[in-house]
């Protein structure tokens, strides 16, 4: 499992990674909640993470949509 990147300028997330052999995306929220999103091919989080793409609007237009889950 990758680690753990920081994410700056962003009022949603705090932190995001990226699993590529289950082809998750995790994300951390300022209060410490971890999310995950599995079904998200590599050009999923190309695009998820690409610069000025705001990454709330991601999660709540593409993300909110595929298999979902709090992070145990």
């Amino acid at each position: 499992m990758t680690e753990w990147i920081a994410v700056f300028g962003s009022t949603r997330i705090v932190a995001e990674k990226y699993d590529a052999d289950s082809e998750t995306i995790y994300v951390r929220f300022p209060n410490g909640v971890e999310w995950w999103y599995s079904a998200c091919p590599p050009h999923l989080w190309e695009a998820f993470t690409a610069p000025g793409q705001s990454r709330g609007q991601f999660i709540h237009m593409t993300l909110n949509h595929k298999p979902n889950g709090r992070n145990a």
